[in-house]
């Protein structure tokens, strides 16, 4: 638990931000995953997130299909049924809807059909929803660039590092989860979402009372995230890993609804630019040596291009079907 007060006050002295950076960097190297206060993030507006997110998923499907990502060409914006999404191959346990940067129609990307470029959906008659994810976007954009101004100080790097080279026009997406609860006559690997890593540079959390989440430990064991009121959970992407050249690992993590109770998540990824290229770090000290392979056996390391590109690829993966009909045409 890290107290990132420091790091969003502008009088802050700087032995305190060193401290908070300190904290983080120990954080990302011994876990990958960590967990601020101080953000500033009102309650008042989770609730209303929290409020707005279950009257929508309580809709009946037909309603909450008039803002289908299938309906959204390749901004992949909107919402997905319970099943449409894919990990590792295997369908989750979990309905969502997809956000991101609102991006207008004369954007050079969207005139491109560029993937994942385009505006939000939202329903017609619901503005408590569009408010919501809107003021959502607004209040955590400065968490994560503060959030990476600490992680370039712990790799001794600038404190602006990220802003100049990976972040000055961040690849930002946001989704709300709905997670149902277990089938009681299911299969007893329900699970919401299956082991995996986060794709970008830095994910922030923030979850309902009911908790679910698991976080796998270098060890290998699976240790609980407990939900805390007021508290944003933070872990780390593929492409920090990579940045670091393992220093950093992305850590596998997983999802499953055991409460009873309808549950809701809402990650925000805060991700380097469309057209970033992502390097390898010539860090000193070296990172250690760490010959325990990732979960998924890929090396992180070993890929090249731009950060988009990564990206629509691994989307594809977990929507193949909506893929391949935005590639198809009409």
């Amino acid at each position: 638990m890290i107290d990132v007060t420091p790091l969003l006050d502008p009088t802050a002295s700087s032995a305190a931000v060193a401290a908070a950076a300190v904290q983080i960097d120990e954080a990302c190297r011994s876990m990958g995953f960590f967990a601020i206060v101080g953000h500033g993030i009102p309650d008042e507006l989770q609730g209303r997130l929290e409020a707005a997110s279950h009257e929508f998923f309580g809709r009946p499907e037909r309603q909450k299909a008039e803002i289908a990502m299938a309906t959204a060409g390749p901004a992949w914006r909107g919402w997905f049924p319970v099943g449409g999404e894919l990990t590792s191959g295997v369908p989750d346990r979990k309905e969502g809807v997809y956000f991101g940067i609102e991006h207008p129609p004369d954007h050079s990307r969207v005139v491109a059909g560029t993937p994942l470029h385009g505006p939000n959906r939202f329903p017609a008659d619901d503005d408590d929803l569009r408010i919501a994810v809107l003021d959502w976007l607004d209040a955590m954009r400065p968490v994560a660039d503060a959030v990476m101004r600490a992680i370039a100080l712990g790799l001794g790097l600038p404190a602006t590092w990220f802003e100049e080279h990976l972040t000055h026009d961040p690849t930002v997406l946001f989704r709300i989860f709905h997670y149902p609860p277990d089938d009681p006559d299911g299969a007893d690997d329900q699970w919401g979402v299956g082991e995996h890593t986060d794709y970008g540079l830095l994910t922030l959390l923030a979850q309902d009372h009911l908790g679910g989440l698991e976080v796998r430990t270098v060890e290998g064991r699976w240790i609980e995230v407990e939900p805390t009121p007021g508290v944003i959970v933070c872990n780390l992407g593929d492409m920090l890993e990579r940045l670091t050249g393992g220093r950093y690992r992305s850590t596998p993590h997983r999802v499953r609804n055991t409460s009873g109770h309808s549950r809701l998540s809402f990650p925000y990824f805060f991700d380097p630019s469309w057209d970033a290229t992502v390097p390898v770090l010539p860090l000193d000290p070296a990172p250690p040596a760490d010959d325990s392979p990732r979960w998924d056996g890929h090396d992180v390391t070993a890929w090249k291009g731009r950060y988009g590109d990564y990206l629509t690829a691994k989307v594809a993966k977990v929507f193949p079907e909506l893929f391949a009909s935005v590639r198809s045409g009409p």
